[in-house]
């Protein structure tokens, strides 16, 4: 049987175009050894823009997404039984540390208290993380990097980053993908209008993801009101009688 030969396909880099500092200030936070606090909201372009300097940087991109139920334990690690045997698993905090990779910690501000303690000593002098569940301390190597994202105002309240946290950070601010500013505006004011509608019972209000999908299918040449149609109002609710109230909303703004 004639040897076949294999063909490895070298991964395609992320495509991420900087409208301003963004890049040179990450690789230089980078090569200083400083954790970066992205700040923009969502769909801005936040996650994409880390995938990118982990490529351009050839890191390991470990992403976690954060919510009001992520624990330290769920970042660090546990105690698993496996085959009648007690065994350690590292969680993905522990593995980028370990692996010198880019952490990403997405949302950060949603994740509870015990998350940002933990986090503290890899954001100072000390580049350290405490494991006390496997009475371990591992030392950052200089390719580890931490990365923290929030959608500053989204959440008023205990949900808010502290300035005491904020400050170990270089930030980044990111703003909402560039329109033309008249479409921008009537987007905005149906976003507000959506979000007056208590009464229609969405599970979710609209974000600025939904208005920024929108808003590239008005940049390529779909009618307003068709991709408001398919961007915003199709994501909100499959209920026919609140389509109809938010089609109309759309109607009524383009």
């Amino acid at each position: 049987m004639a040897a076949v030969a294999e063909r490895r396909l070298e991964p395609v880099a992320p495509y991420y175009r900087a409208t301003g500092h963004e890049e040179s200030v990450f690789l230089a936070a980078h090569a200083a050894r400083l954790p970066v606090l992205l700040k923009g909201p969502t769909g801005c372009g936040k996650s994409r823009f880390v995938e990118a300097m982990a490529a351009k940087l050839g890191r390991e991109l470990v992403t976690v997404a954060c919510n009001d139920e992520t624990s330290a334990a769920d970042l660090l690690g546990r105690w698993l039984v496996r085959g009648g045997d007690t065994v350690w698993q590292d969680g993905p905090v522990t593995r980028a540390v370990r692996e010198g990779a880019i952490l990403y910690l997405d949302e950060v501000a949603e994740a509870r208290e015990d998350v940002i303690v933990v986090l503290h000593p890899l954001t100072d002098h000390r580049r350290a993380l405490y494991v006390d569940r496997h009475a371990e301390e591992l030392q950052a190597p200089e390719s580890f990097q931490l990365v923290a994202s929030f959608n500053p105002g989204y959440r008023r309240g205990p949900k808010e980053l502290k300035p005491s946290t904020r400050q170990r950070f270089v930030g980044i601010d990111f703003t909402e993908a560039s329109v033309e500013l008249a479409v921008a505006k009537r987007l905005v004011v149906l976003a507000r209008k959506i979000r007056a509608l208590s009464e229609l019972g969405l599970a979710e209000t609209v974000s600025t993801r939904l208005l920024v999908g929108a808003a590239r299918l008005i940049g390529g040449g779909i009618p307003p009101r068709i991709a408001c149609a398919h961007a915003i109002v199709a994501p909100l609710t499959d209920d026919p009688e609140a389509r109809r109230a938010l089609q109309d909303l759309a109607d009524l703004v383009f």
